[in-house]
């Protein structure tokens, strides 16, 4: 398509026109589904907005798990509007006007990407496309033969199409990019030959060990920070995230600023040897216990959906049933329809056709009945089982935190009697150590050495009471949200499942209906 549109009409794409496209591309039995219940745009997989002369992305949120999107021979100016589409695979903007590639982020499943006949002047804004194996940009403005190094980022890239650029008219241009790019398999739609990935490695190689080292380095630290984010992130799924360790008893005299002044009183010292070994202990058996009953919630809710499958699975296996005695029946019933002499015999056929019809469908809805007062029951046992793991989980994380507390209760009474006789051999000049002049501030009088003590012990108190609160906080969202989509789910499979039925009673009923029978003679 021409990139002078200064006689075109820009479109925009709007529920409109992508309803006029999708309809476009139905089938007559999809036609006919969507003349009765309208578009699910979560169901479309595939959508070609091609030659439409849309000028901007937009409005394609509703698309979540569409995989492939045309949206080449347009006149689209930015690439934007694309990050709900998470899904995507295959991506077409060629034959435009994009000078920038940009909004891409989100699409880490794409695996095919064309960008050819655009403006774009550089390689960039592609880093978390680790799943692309094709790529064209062929026929932009690219112009630096170094900036294909970018494309090493790319370990499943095997088809590139940079041909039509102008850094293809360098002299180095072929070996340059095969030994840069060393696993592409297609360069300029041309297969790379042995012979030329030889000639490449032996001109190159000196230029590109180093830069294999620095990758080698790059990608241990990499892959040492992901295992790390990995442990993270299944700690925090089990709720109890950084207490392997000191971090929360660290993270309470952080917040607490009399912390570090009350330290220097003599006898403090002493006080902190034992008790952050001791806190930490109970951190880490909380720890332990959490990670331990997070494979128990796991379990539960496994079992849960083992036990689900197979009640299912024998209902529609006695459902399949029922079909194939009547589709077995229902080809012979069909031809002494069609083969009738009389209308009077063809219609008593079609009656008791019919009658048959009918007792399928009850059948089918008595199934159907059946299974959800099953799955009630199943399903309001699970409720009760998640219930009981959740409180059980909630009893002994409120008793270690109670431990934690009581910590620190200890702590602060041997910190106040520290204070108070400090306090006293200060005022009696009784004191054999120099404290710095903020903590001798403190000791002026019994009251303020009293509330600094308190106000440290109320901050490091907060701290563990936040961190009781977060973990109860999300067992309560766990056990909420998994029995909540376990009867939502049941909820959409019985609706579904009654839709099915009564769709294929239809079409049963107008099979029927559409046989010619010989006319009623008077």
């Amino acid at each position: 398509m021409s990139h002078l549109y200064e006689n075109i009409e820009p479109n925009v794409i709007d529920d409109e026109l992508v309803q006029k496209v999708l309809e476009e591309e139905c089938t007559e039995d999809i036609g006919k589904i969507v003349r009765r219940e309208g578009f699910n745009f979560k169901d479309v997989k595939e959508l070609q907005l091609s030659f439409r002369n849309i000028l901007q992305i937009a409005n394609l949120w509703q698309f979540e798990n569409l995989t492939k999107l045309q949206l080449d021979n347009n006149i689209i100016e930015k690439i934007e509007g694309l990050e709900s589409l998470v899904h995507l695979v295959w991506l077409d903007l060629s034959f435009n006007n994009i000078e920038v590639i940009e909004g891409l982020d989100t699409l880490v499943k794409l695996q095919d990407l064309s960008l050819y006949s655009n403006r774009i002047s550089k390689i960039e804004n592609m880093d978390t496309l680790q799943e692309l194996q094709i790529f064209s940009i062929g026929k932009n403005n690219l112009t630096t033969l170094e900036d294909v190094v970018y494309f090493r980022r790319f370990k499943h890239l095997r088809t590139l199409n940079l041909a039509g650029n102008p850094l293809c008219d360098d002299e180095r241009y072929m070996l340059y990019v095969v030994a840069y790019v060393p696993n592409l398999v297609y360069l300029d739609f041309k297969l790379v030959r042995d012979s030329t990935r030889e000639e490449a490695v032996l001109q190159y190689q000196y230029h590109i060990e180093p830069l294999e080292q620095e990758e080698a380095e790059a990608l241990a630290q990499l892959e040492d920070k992901q295992a790390k984010q990995k442990e993270l992130e299944y700690h925090r799924t089990a709720f109890v995230e950084y207490l392997n360790g000191s971090f929360l008893f660290d993270s309470m005299f952080a917040e607490d600023t009399e912390a570090a002044k009350l330290a220097c009183l003599p006898g403090v010292d002493d006080l902190l040897q034992a008790y952050p070994s001791w806190f930490v202990s109970v951190c880490e058996s909380l720890f332990n216990y959490g990670l331990k009953e997070h494979e128990n919630r796991e379990a539960e809710v496994s079992h849960f959906h083992e036990y689900l499958n197979e009640v299912l699975t024998a209902n529609q296996q006695e459902g399949r049933k029922r079909i194939l005695e009547f589709e077995n029946q229902s080809k012979k019933r069909l031809e002494e329809i069609h083969n009738a002499t009389s209308y009077d015999i063809a219609e008593s056929k079609r009656a008791r056709y019919r009658e048959d019809i009918l007792q399928l469908s009850e059948a089918l809805m008595g199934l159907e009945i059946l299974i959800t007062d099953q799955l009630e029951e199943i399903l309001e046992e699970f409720k009760r089982n998640i219930a009981a793991v959740a409180s059980t989980f909630i009893e002994n994380v409120k008793g270690m935190m109670n431990q934690c507390r009581e910590l620190e209760n200890h702590h602060h009474e041997k910190l106040l009697e520290i204070s108070i006789t400090t306090l006293e051999k200060s005022l009696k000049n009784e004191l054999d150590v120099d404290l710095p002049a903020d903590v001798q501030k403190l000791l002026v009088d019994k009251t303020t050495i009293v509330n600094a003590v308190n106000a440290s012990h109320g901050t490091r108190l907060q701290s563990i009471d936040k961190r009781e609160s977060d973990i109860l906080s999300n067992i309560y969202h766990w056990q909420n949200s998994v029995t909540e989509k376990a009867f939502q789910n049941e909820i959409d499979r019985n609706r579904n499942r009654v839709k099915e039925i009564i769709l294929f009673i239809e079409n049963l009923q107008e099979e029927l209906d559409s046989i010619k029978i010989p006319e009623a003679t008077e």
